[in-house]
């Protein structure tokens, strides 16, 4: 009779579907972990050795990665790493990967570094000589921009909007030329007035938002901003973590031809055929060396 294996040891220990397993050892570094978004299933293999084999789990709200730690049975230590302690914790944790331990990074959800106080300790990382090691997975605006239905050819994160009216739409005024979707998050609390903001600067784009995505009650809503606006403002205010996904700009119109020239002449009054040529070029996006030629010319009627 083949006697039963001997359990792991705690350290490095961790269980999967009630299955005991031993994470190998691992290369010294800063390993910076994507945990799940909602959905505790969507944590890789990879990420569960990574955490369960680390010397210590740097983590913005213990509490939080506790239940993760807790859900696989690992015996990692945890120390909080976050906006209000970072200036503190950072030279405790480089002192730590120059005796050559093995630490992990992680959010409260999804990807460190995306919207979150992690930037600064990989910067020290690199710049101390000490290896920083990705184990990628969930991504709350990677998800939202495949479930969107929008285009994903190109597109721009933002992070979370100002706070204000004011903020908010200078922000919007100044992506409203980037060639792509834009990936916002948004509070509940906000979401109306937010959007009603980016319609009242980006008119009507084609957006979807996307709530407590990968969990129970995961929504995704498509419509205009404006019709969007209307909804939440109506519906009051959404639980829970939101995406919101914002289509891009439609192409634009080519100005025709007499009111080229009719830009041209009101610039020309202004100050030099260059000035004149320049000044059109930016305005239209039309070729500065074309526009210069048509306004010597009528620079000469």
């Amino acid at each position: 009779m083949t006697a039963p294996e001997a359990p792991a040891p705690s350290s490095r220990r961790y269980l999967i579907g009630g299955k005991d397993f031993l994470a190998r050892p691992l290369e010294p570094g800063l390993h910076v972990v994507a945990t799940p978004i909602g959905n505790l299933r969507d944590i890789t293999i990879r990420a569960i050795e990574t955490l369960a084999a680390a010397d210590l789990v740097a983590c913005e709200d213990s509490r939080v990665t506790r239940r993760l730690i807790d859900h696989f049975g690992l015996a990692t230590r945890l120390a909080p790493y976050h906006e209000h302690n970072a200036a503190e914790m950072r030279p405790k944790l480089l002192a730590r990967l120059a005796a050559g331990e093995a630490l992990a990074l992680v959010s409260d959800a999804g990807t460190p570094l995306v919207s979150d106080p992690g930037f600064k300790l990989v910067e020290a990382t690199r710049e101390a000589g000490h290896p920083v090691i990705p184990v990628p997975g969930p991504s709350a605006p990677l998800a939202a921009l495949v479930a969107a239905g929008l285009p994903t050819d190109a597109f721009f994160f933002d992070g979370f909007l100002p706070v204000k009216t004011v903020g908010r739409r200078q922000r919007a005024k100044a992506l409203a030329g980037v060639p792509g979707s834009l990936v916002f998050f948004e509070t509940g609390p906000r979401l109306a007035a937010s959007l009603a903001d980016l319609a009242a600067e980006l008119g009507p784009r084609a957006a979807a938002v996307c709530r407590e995505l990968t969990k129970a009650h995961e929504e995704i809503r498509r419509g205009s901003l404006p019709d969007l606006a209307g909804h939440y403002a109506e519906a009051g205010e959404p639980r829970g973590e939101i995406v919101l996904v914002v289509g891009p700009p439609g192409p634009a119109a080519v100005p025709e031809a007499a009111d080229v020239d009719a830009l041209l002449r009101a610039a020309l009054a202004e100050g030099s055929v260059k000035d004149a040529a320049a000044r059109i070029a930016e305005a239209t996006g039309l070729p500065r060396r074309d526009l210069y030629q048509r306004a010597l010319t009528l620079a000469k009627d």
